[in-house]
């Protein structure tokens, strides 16, 4: 089947997981799907088109769902059960989410079987290292004896990370360190089989992780789309999910 030009070149579908929480608008209070636009704002701007996936019944949603993306972003948000690493539940680890656990676990693990593109923040990289059967940090100021990755008040934090020479990341980010925007208050404890640490803090804490195969994969535990001048992450994405695209693309009437 010949394909058009244009149609090789389709901009790419990128997926972004979303909160479902209460929340209220006018006079209505029930419980809805949202995301921070900062999120889809910075894949937008990329050259990529956003969908938004709220929490839904998987794994045949995360199937179907995937078949129409080329990428898929792992979005931040309330703490991953810790009953999935093994682990007792400490006092301030976030309510349960099961709903967006189990949703975003089938998404990522689908996205891998398909060798999509996939970048996974703050949360997001929680959910890969516990779905790769790593395990979390719970408190990090009982752990590290500090409170500098959440400040707390809807405050980013500040915090330097050292990027690994050769990763994906320094690809796209250049070697050396990087101020970046923190607020999370959990962090790897044991890296997920196949991950690799590609940048940390100088506490030793895992600020980046990569596949150790050729899968695009890059998770940050920083939070990339709140620095409107920096949206290399999300290019890098959706360079990737361009890539995806067009390869499918290519395999239409094969």
């Amino acid at each position: 089947m010949d394909l058009s030009a244009s149609e090789q070149r389709r901009r790419p579908v990128i997926g972004l997981t979303t909160y479902l929480e209460q929340a209220k608008q006018g006079v209505w209070d029930v419980r809805a799907a949202f995301l921070p636009h900062q999120y889809f704002d910075a894949v937008i701007a990329s050259g990529g088109v956003a969908v938004l996936l709220p929490p839904q019944p998987a794994p045949d949603a995360a199937a179907a769902v995937l078949d129409g993306l080329d990428g898929l972003i792992l979005t931040g948000g309330l703490d991953v059960q810790p009953e999935l690493y093994g682990a007792e539940r400490h006092p301030l680890t976030d309510p349960a989410r099961p709903d967006r656990d189990e949703w975003e676990i089938e998404l990522f693990r689908g996205a891998e079987e398909r060798r999509m593109p996939v970048l996974a923040i703050c949360r997001g990289l929680q959910v890969v290292n516990v779905a790769r059967g790593g395990t979390l940090h719970q408190h990090l100021p009982d752990a590290l004896g500090t409170e500098r990755y959440r400040i707390g008040g809807g405050v980013f934090a500040t915090n330097e990370v050292r990027i690994e020479g050769g990763s994906r990341l320094a690809g796209l980010v250049g070697d050396g360190t990087l101020d970046v925007h923190s607020y999370h208050h959990q962090g790897v404890d044991r890296l997920g089989d196949g991950l690799v640490a590609t940048a940390t803090t100088d506490d030793g804490l895992v600020q980046a992780i990569e596949s150790d195969g050729d899968g695009y994969l890059v998770g940050v535990q920083w939070h990339p789309e709140e620095n409107a001048e920096d949206r290399r992450l999300f290019a890098g994405l959706v360079a990737e999910a361009s890539v995806y695209a067009n390869r499918s693309v290519g395999k239409v009437g094969a």
